[in-house]
């Protein structure tokens, strides 16, 4: 039972984040309404609110959490860090000893051919990074004109001045004046929702299509790089036939514009290879992470790139002169000693061999939610999948947004113990963590089908059925 106190304290927390935190990706009029969930502690999969109520957390925090909550070696070498060398700049050529390990490191589990690490406090500053050094790159090689970018419908890539035009979700442009001229989109790779159906090598096809088409209608000699997500993690959790990595970067080497993988959420295990890049055998020219670099313990992203655009940049400077991208806290030494503890984990520790063994009941249990009267699709690969929900399975009819399914479904997936991703489109995202056991999955499931069936006996909701 909780305390006055604690009640108290609660409370007085809730009016101090509605008068003064601001949340990402909020209404902020809407949130102040509403008030703060107040999380508490975690372990494991699980995490546990102010009022005490435990939570199975299927979505790792926000798709990060990797290794799962509370790993004290985690917790021991950030500590171990803040003692030795809390801070190091990466300026004037200092540097830390744990920011060159994990650099050595990441080249080392990478896909081949990325050589170089630029790091960054997070996904979004390595997505910006990116497109700073491109433009670099081409200005150093003698191509200016090399100016345009292009990226997936409903692609994510960051919320940053420069990364939230190359997302392509109209929350992140609605009045930010995005996307820029040079930022332009090709369809999504969308198997359930494709014009030319269902069939893998149809969507293959049509995606190489659609680059082509988009790189001869703005000039090769204009385009810059081709951004993708191997899966589209904001934008639904669009899951592309295999082989399509493979044959968009082929597409672009013949197409002479960069590839860029977004592996933000797919990178560390989440879709079973330590990246998603090497279920394809794919190395791109430059590739981001984050996230699952550090499990969330602590923010850092990186940027890797390859030897060829590494080049291009470093002998295209003039003499003397300096390359002029860069922030505080890149490198941080505790972030960098994190990561390398967090990746141990991954190798020494199991947790990637787990996520692996276990991703057979994750998508057997979302399979089974097709039996659900809401549930049109189910879609996968390794521990980030989604599911589809719609009015019409025959038609894959979408519901009315005046319904508000989604706040109704997080309402009700709260209530019983669970917390997942509700998208405005009626799709459910989910990201369990690699330490995910096949009994919390066997709970999970149970309690995402009572989350359903509580929905759905709501007349508004079932009024709409067909």
């Amino acid at each position: 039972m909780m305390s006055t106190k604690t009640l108290s304290l609660d409370s007085s927390l809730v009016a101090l984040d509605r008068a003064h935190l601001i949340h990402p990706v909020a209404n902020w009029r809407d949130h102040e309404q509403r008030g703060a969930t107040v999380l508490r502690s975690g372990k494991g999969a699980w995490l546990r609110d102010a009022d005490g109520r435990e939570l199975l957390d299927a979505f790792a925090g926000l798709w990060c959490v990797n290794i799962g909550y509370g790993h004290e070696s985690v917790v021991e070498a950030a500590a171990r860090q803040m003692r030795e060398l809390p801070y190091a700049t990466g300026y004037f050529s200092y540097a830390s000893e744990p920011a060159i390990r994990l650099a050595a490191k990441l080249v080392e589990i990478a896909p081949p051919g990325l050589e170089h690490v630029y790091l960054t406090l997070g996904g979004s500053e390595a997505i910006d990074a990116a497109v700073r050094l491109i433009v670099q790159y081409y200005n150093a090689t003698g191509r200016p004109r090399k100016k345009h970018f292009i990226a997936l419908e409903r692609g994510y890539h960051g919320s940053s001045s420069t990364g939230a035009g190359l997302t392509a979700l109209p929350t992140f442009h609605r009045g930010f004046d995005l996307p820029r001229p040079e930022q332009h989109y090709i369809p999504s790779p969308y198997p359930y929702r494709s014009p030319v159906g269902g069939d893998p090598q149809a969507v293959i096809a049509a995606s190489v299509a659609a680059l082509r088409e988009k790189v001869n209608t703005l000039g090769a000699e204009n385009v810059a790089a081709f951004f993708c997500e191997p899966i589209q993690g904001s934008g639904g959790v669009i899951v592309p036939p295999a082989g399509w990595l493979k044959a968009m970067h082929q597409a672009c080497r013949e197409l002479d514009i960069l590839f860029v993988a977004d592996e933000v959420i797919t990178g560390f295990g989440r879709t079973g290879p330590m990246f998603a890049c090497d279920a394809e055998g794919v190395s791109p020219d430059l590739m981001t992470v984050a996230k699952g670099l550090t499990s969330g313990y602590a923010p850092m992203g990186a940027l890797l790139m390859s030897e060829r655009v590494y080049a291009g940049i470093a002998d295209g400077t003039p003499a003397g002169a300096l390359v002029g991208h860069g922030a505080t806290y890149s490198a941080h030494p505790v972030s960098a000693a994190v990561a390398l503890e967090v990746i141990r984990l991954y190798e020494e520790g199991g947790i990637l061999a787990n996520g692996q063994r276990v991703a057979s009941h994750f998508e057997a249990g979302l399979r089974s939610m097709l039996r659900h009267p809401l549930v049109g699709d189910a879609r996968s690969r390794g521990l980030l999948g989604a599911l589809e929900l719609v009015s019409d399975k025959y038609t894959k009819a979408s519901f009315d947004p005046a319904l508000q399914l989604p706040d109704r479904i997080a309402k009700a997936a709260y209530e019983n113990g669970l917390v997942f991703r509700a998208f405005g489109d009626s799709i459910l995202g989910f990201a369990p963590a690699l330490c995910f056991t096949p009994s919390e999955f066997e709970q999970m499931f149970e309690r995402l089908n009572r989350t359903l069936d509580t929905v759905l006996d709501q007349p508004e909701v079932r009024r709409t059925l067909a």
